[in-house]
């Protein structure tokens, strides 16, 4: 069992061991395509990891939300992509996701290690520095911070802050990986590498690209030069 749970945290921890495209998606993000040909497009383009994120008014729920995450499960295994899913500590348990992404309305990160173990991932969005001496205390294994730019992805987003707080939280955590997200698309994301951060969360700027290998490419360039 300890050679189970060992093999987890390595693995976790070499997540972000390069510049990591982190791919964001629900169902209302996607506008006149489907939705898992959409993330199996994202998915050879190469992203590091995926979230489902199924928010909204017309958001799928029950069996159909159940169905919906293990077919994306499905696709990330195949890649051999971490799922995360976003809030949703059950359906993560039920499906066997590898890990749980939490914002600061959500269940505390502690509360969620106890129910998905320590060999799962957990991610926490957090907005200040105190949010992110909370969450690492707590266990975090990695940081979402932004918004950094102005996002319509997400109706209730708080203003952004630039880079600056990335910059302050990956120097203070330098052994958490600071994920950056909220507007960033490859023509800002090269400040966004150089403040610190392990890694782009992207919702719009993947699931509206005409063409999405192509987009992951400019994003992998813009870490490139980030030096």
């Amino acid at each position: 069992m300890q050679h189970i749970i060992n093999s987890a945290l390595r693995r976790k921890c070499s997540l972000f061991s390069k510049p990591a495209i982190y791919f964001i998606m629900g169902t209302a993000n996607v506008k006149g395509k489907e939705p898992l040909v959409l993330l199996e497009q994202a998915l050879l383009g190469g992203i590091s990891l995926f979230q489902l994120r199924e928010k909204g008014p017309f958001a799928l729920k029950g069996d159909a939300l159940r169905r919906f995450a293990l077919e994306c499960k499905k696709l990330c295994n195949t890649h051999r992509v971490p799922f995360i899913v976003n809030d949703d500590v059950e359906l993560a348990c039920m499906i066997g996701a590898d890990g749980v992404h939490v914002g600061q309305e959500d269940l505390d990160c502690a509360s969620v290690r106890s129910r998905i173990g320590e060999g799962k991932i957990i991610g926490v969005s957090v907005h200040s520095m105190e949010e992110a001496k909370i969450a690492v205390k707590e266990g975090a294994d990695y940081l979402g911070v932004g918004p950094v730019y102005e996002t319509q992805s997400k109706h209730d987003a708080k203003a952004p802050a630039g880079v600056n707080r990335i910059m302050e939280i990956s120097q203070l955590f330098s052994e958490i990986p600071v994920v950056g997200i909220g507007g960033i698309t490859p023509d800002n994301a090269r400040a966004v590498w150089k403040a610190g951060a392990a890694g782009v969360a992207v919702i719009s700027a993947l699931a509206e690209a005409k063409d999405i290998a192509m987009q992951i490419n400019k994003f992998k360039a813009s870490s490139e030069r980030r030096r």
